[in-house]
């Protein structure tokens, strides 16, 4: 029975999407199985070329750099251009800095490579939301959304364990086994998935749907979802920013930090599934309120942890509240983005998190040297209380979800659902 049980709820988890959302997983995953770089950059930099520390943090604040750059430029080209040719010219541009980096030997070339690398890397993520966006039933986008977040986590898991032993070899030839592998992607856009971008018409488009980026900053609404997304990423970035250097601080090993923080990865790749059917058809409003005050408290927890046993605990409240965030968050920005401005929107939010990333370290760094790691996991659970607080006020009058426009309907119904198409 158990296991009759775990077949239908795979095969209701998996089935009903349509076979372009499978090729477009099949991409986010590769992708993710061939990011090494990120992972052994910082090793790269100090144990194999010998620069300092404080370089290795300036080329890894230049690569964020570059992501909150495209993160808007990503998006207008998304709408413009289209989704198939923003994520081919990201991909593309990727896989060729990446390889050149692996090249660069003076320091202002590799600081300059990076930040190019940044950039291109993170180019195609509004194209790939909104394209998911375009090829997905309303009624089925979180569960979609919440798909390829596993495959994300999971690509990372490999690729981050097998980074360690691609270093004993060879950098280099991380560099370019990474950028084979956004090759391949490229290569996957290319050959199987045609483009979604709703076609616009002046009978067809309303002003409510042409949204340039004056239109995106003046909806109060949605940017104060950008702003509540930017707290929740504060808060989220601890595990890989405050979280390490806390532990250090209090006498744990590198190897003590990546036993408890293996414990995210781990949950999510165990639990996302299987969590995102219990809140697929939930009140996104309360499942918000709900993620962001327990991420707030999961790291506020960490206050309290003596052992590795208990850090890996805090993990776990976290980890639940990253969970149920993600997808939930995304599908949130689709439902409150025009049809024909959906690559512009997807870019606002994920410049949120771009600014998060290069604000977190900075952030976490101060707040431990001058008041200590009891003072950052404090400020985590209020910044996760008001984050909470502000979701449920500004969505008390959230609209229901519109039907997905005719267009839509009929791309969507034009691709024969696929179980096994990835």
């Amino acid at each position: 029975m158990p296991v009759a049980v775990l077949r239908r709820a795979a095969r209701e988890t998996l089935s009903g999407l349509p076979r372009e959302f499978w090729w477009l997983w099949t991409s986010t995953l590769v992708n993710r199985l061939g990011a090494f770089v990120a992972t052994f950059m910082a090793l790269y930099l100090t144990l194999d070329r010998g620069y300092s520390a404080s370089f290795a943090g300036l080329v890894a604040s230049l690569h964020g750099l570059g992501g909150v750059v495209s993160s808007l430029g990503g998006g207008v080209m998304a709408d413009r251009l289209g989704r198939r040719p923003t994520m081919l010219l990201a991909q593309t541009a990727t896989a060729a800095s990446v390889a050149l980096l692996g090249f660069m030997e003076h320091p202002v070339a590799i600081a300059g490579v990076a930040f190019l690398v940044g950039m291109a890397s993170n180019a195609s993520r509004p194209a790939v939301q909104a394209m998911m966006a375009d090829i997905v039933r309303p009624e089925d986008r979180v569960r979609a959304f919440s798909l390829n977040y596993w495959a994300i986590n999971l690509g990372f898991a490999v690729s981050s364990t097998a980074a360690g032993f691609i270093a004993e070899v060879s950098y280099r030839a991380g560099f370019l086994l990474e950028a084979g592998m956004t090759f391949v992607c490229a290569i996957v856009v290319f050959l199987k998935l045609p483009e979604s971008r709703p076609e616009q018409t002046d009978k067809g488009v309303g002003d409510s749907d042409k949204a340039g980026l004056g239109t995106v900053l003046r909806d109060g609404r949605f940017m104060s979802v950008v702003g509540l997304s930017f707290l929740v990423a504060l808060v989220f970035q601890q595990g890989a920013v405050g979280l390490p250097v806390a532990m250090g601080a209090a006498g744990f090993t590198p190897a003590d930090y990546g036993m408890a923080i293996a414990v995210n990865g781990v949950l999510i790749v165990a639990l996302q599934i299987p969590v995102t059917r219990f809140i697929e058809h939930r009140d996104p409003r309360r499942l918000l309120v709900i993620s962001s005050v327990l991420a707030g408290y999961g790291f506020g927890l960490t206050a309290f942890a003596g052992s590795v046993g208990v850090f890996a605990l805090t993990v776990c409240v976290w980890t639940l509240a990253e969970i149920v965030n993600a997808p939930t968050q995304t599908g949130l920005v689709v439902r409150l983005s025009p049809t024909h401005g959906r690559g512009r929107y997807q870019g606002m939010y994920t410049l949120s998190w771009a600014v998060a990333s290069l604000v977190a370290p900075l952030m976490s760094g101060l707040v431990i040297d001058r008041l200590g790691a009891q003072w950052l996991w404090g400020m985590c659970a209020v910044v996760g209380t008001a984050a909470g607080l502000g979701y449920g006020l500004l969505m008390r009058r959230l609209p229901d979800e519109a039907p997905a426009p005719a267009a839509e309907h009929t791309a969507a119904a034009s691709a024969k659902p696929q179980v096994n198409a990835a």
